[in-house]
């Protein structure tokens, strides 16, 4: 059987005009999908030359493909459930830097290039103050941009129209912020000078962004029945989720450049990012941890099957449409769509999301992704948002360790664990209660403070706890 490559299957060629740092699933799966979509739908003639950023990667097995791969995006689409394929065809070709630095320091006389796109994981945007210009290649991702950059500065004598957009996907907050800041800093380190410097503050546009898409990755346990159904051999297959959000922070003329509004793909361009991260984390991150000591405690193992259950499913939408929702400032149709699509992403047939892997360091999860919705909630509507209660009191039944008779195996900080264990050896469940909630060091503040809090939670924790979560659960929704 053969393998995959641009002799076995047809596929397009295009203008490099794209670099991006890092070959892994994510990119594949997000961005380059986007690209290519992009290029058959709005003309964008996009090339991708893909950087291996470590010194171990794929960038072989890539061009032994010549930049071919098969995405399979499975999940709900317009509410069915839907698995499709298509070979990807942007990327033209990868360069290992570590063994071929000349043929990367080449890109930057590619009067063509215009964007940077990059995942080099979390640690990939970090200052090394050990990495030097004349290293073939630096070490960090910073400083391979930066050398790049500065090449392509004394090339084209720093014309304007050579700078580029730059587009980290790294998952940290104002993740183009603090990329451009590093790069300066090089450029201060390495005495790159003053020009160098005015080029990159005003020639190139560093965005900030937030990327969201499930990529499970190579399908291993599959591979077999897929390369079956394809008739040739894949060594790069990526699964991806139907549901994608690329929120891109920068000026309109990024929009104007990066077609993606015309292909009717879900990116947003906006100069202020902020709700769109703060939107995230209270409805999908927030829906999960409310979610799981509820519903672990009621018997239910995954999120697919919480959502199929009547009690359970209302629970959570109620949740997310009346506790959650109302705590955020963007239009009432965007909330909407975006918990519509949170629930669809949680009912994915194809994908099998664990309660117990959700579960991890709960405490300090309930205090960044719901916390901040209850005390919004009470500061707009004078009241208590009576779920999230309802899921902080089963929450603090989970740190007690048991399942109808069946240990849980509680996983978080050694300091958690063990407060959990000296107020549920040593006190009732009214102190449990009153100490767990006062306790700063979880919460920030003491939440005993706050009219009604400690009350209603010790009400529904009572509850739980003489009746079980089923009985609770099904009285608390009636």
């Amino acid at each position: 059987m053969n393998t995959l490559n641009r002799s076995t299957v047809s596929a397009n060629t295009y203008t490099e005009r794209i670099i991006q740092f890092g070959e892994g699933n994510f990119l594949r799966a997000f961005a380059n999908w986007m690209i290519h979509e992009m290029n058959k739908k709005a003309g964008f003639d996009a090339g991708v030359v893909v950087i291996q950023p470590i010194n171990q990667g794929l960038i072989k097995m890539l061009n032994d493909q010549d930049g071919l791969y098969t995405l399979y995006l499975n999940g709900i689409k317009n509410g069915q459930a839907l698995s499709e394929h298509e070979v990807i065809d942007c990327i033209q070709r990868g360069i290992n830097p570590y063994e071929n630095y000349d043929a990367y320091l080449a890109l930057a006389d590619n009067p063509h290039l215009r964007f940077a796109i990059s995942n080099t994981t979390e640690a990939g945007i970090s200052y090394n103050e050990n990495d030097r210009l004349n290293d073939a290649p630096p070490s960090s991702y910073p400083a391979k941009l930066t050398a790049l950059l500065y090449k392509r500065f004394q090339a084209f004598g720093g014309a304007s129209d050579k700078g580029m957009i730059i587009i980290p996907c790294e998952l940290i907050d104002r993740n183009g912020d603090n990329l451009k800041r590093i790069i300066l800093q090089y450029a201060s380190d390495w005495s790159l000078g003053d020009e160098f410097v005015a080029w990159i503050n005003e020639d190139n546009i560093f965005c900030n962004t937030l990327v969201d898409r499930i990529v499970p990755g190579y399908p291993k346990d599959k591979m077999e029945a897929i390369t079956k159904e394809l008739g040739y051999k894949d060594n790069l297959v990526v699964e991806g989720e139907q549901f994608h959000l690329w929120v891109i922070e920068g000026p309109e003329s990024v929009k104007e450049e990066f077609p993606a509004g015309v292909c009717g793909l879900n990116v947003v361009f906006t100069d202020n990012m902020e709700p769109y991260r703060t939107r995230k984390v209270r409805i999908l991150n927030g829906a999960h941890t409310t979610l799981v000591p509820v519903s672990y405690l009621y018997g239910i193992d995954r999120v697919r099957e919480s959502l199929e259950d009547k009690v359970v499913g209302t629970f959570l939408k109620d949740a997310l449409f009346n506790n959650i929702c109302p705590t955020l400032d963007l239009p009432e149709e965007e909330l909407s769509q975006f918990s519509a699509d949170v629930l669809d992403r949680f009912r994915n047939p194809y994908l099998e999301h664990e309660l117990m892997s959700i579960s991890l360091n709960s405490i300090s999860k309930y205090k960044t992704r719901v916390l901040p919705s209850v005390l919004e909630f009470i500061k707009r509507k004078k009241q208590l948002p009576s779920h999230l209660l309802f899921s902080l009191a089963a929450l603090i039944a989970f740190y007690k360790g048991d399942r109808n008779g069946t240990p849980i195996v509680l996983k978080d900080d050694q300091a958690v664990l063990d407060f959990f264990k000296n107020v549920w050896d040593n006190h009732n469940f009214g102190e449990v209660v009153q100490k767990t909630l006062a306790n700063k060091s979880f919460w920030g503040m003491d939440l005993t403070e706050i009219d009604g809090l400690q009350e209603e939670v010790a009400m529904h924790l009572e509850t739980i706890l003489n009746k079980g979560m089923k009985t609770a659960l099904e009285d608390f929704i009636k």
